[in-house]
């Protein structure tokens, strides 16, 4: 379904005034944490042409983070990748309304409704993001669990689950041990926890990590040569969040970027084995 939207022809008058100022080039930069090189838009779509899963953690509140996140798809999608997004931001259970969405069925204002049946954040910070995939028919693919699990998961741990609870839950297990303990303090920036026992706070977060690993790998099963982009928190998408569920379960090639976060995500202290690109944002 095509809309007249005035805020995208505002916004690409000002990007051409802009442009005749001579800002042209404003790019973007990406680190890459392998050998240190920064890469363009271009080349980074050029690196992730082969994999089946790219990983793109956010900070949720943080438009620049959304912005990275288009940016990856809309390179991908120009480099000629079959991509397909997926969204912690959706359950599993919404599907449908995704697929209504994406078939034009949905106004944005029937639409935004279900996305604060599922999402507490602001809709404009992933609007774009939304409306690119509408208007590209690009899949789109829920990957969430229902919150009461994980609440309760995270209140009193994996065992209070009821045997269909758990039914509910293929593919997981829970099993905690310190260093992914250690990966949750660090990627989260954990100092406290609510009041939380905090093995079952990781017990939460594996679950989630888990669940979305088994949601990705059902979906690629029946798509084997999309490049699904992931849309997640920080946390999850680090290579000891989703990344190592579905390593444990598949050889499947994926990539991690994360974005820059002072003190916590910078080129100097990334290693491979939490993420193969640090998003440095514009030049």
């Amino acid at each position: 379904m095509k809309r007249f939207r005035l805020p995208i022809i505002i916004s690409s008058l000002l990007a051409l005034f802009f442009f005749m100022r001579g800002y042209a080039s404003t790019v973007e930069r990406i680190h890459r944490v392998a050998d240190g090189k920064v890469l363009s838009l271009s080349e980074l779509a050029k690196d992730l042409i082969d994999s089946r899963l790219v990983f793109v953690g956010e900070i949720h509140t943080y438009q620049s983070h959304h912005h990275m996140q288009l940016e990856t798809i809309r390179a991908l999608k120009k480099a000629g990748a079959p991509v397909a997004i997926g969204l912690e931001m959706f359950r599993r259970d919404s599907q449908t309304d995704l697929d209504r969405w994406l078939e034009g069925e949905l106004s944005e204002k029937e639409f935004q409704k279900i996305y604060y049946k599922n999402w507490n954040y602001p809709w404009p910070l992933y609007r774009d993001i939304f409306l690119f995939a509408q208007d590209h028919n690009i899949p789109m693919i829920g990957l969430n669990v229902p919150p009461e699990i994980t609440k309760q998961v995270a209140r009193e741990g994996f065992a209070s689950l009821s045997p269909k609870q758990r039914g509910d839950l293929p593919m997981v297990t829970c099993r905690v041990d310190p260093e992914y303990m250690a990966f949750v303090r660090r990627s989260l920036g954990m100092h406290g926890h609510g009041g939380m026992e905090f093995t079952n706070f990781c017990e939460a977060q594996l679950v989630w990590d888990t669940a979305m690993a088994w949601t990705l790998l059902r979906f690629l099963e029946k798509d084997p040569k999309a490049t699904v982009v992931v849309i997640a928190g920080k946390g999850h998408s680090w290579k000891l969040g989703i990344p190592a569920q579905i390593k444990s379960r598949s050889t499947l090639p994926f990539r991690v970027i994360l974005p820059e976060i002072p003190g916590r995500v910078e080129r100097g202290n990334i290693s491979m084995a939490e993420a193969d690109y640090v998003w440095l944002g514009l030049k």
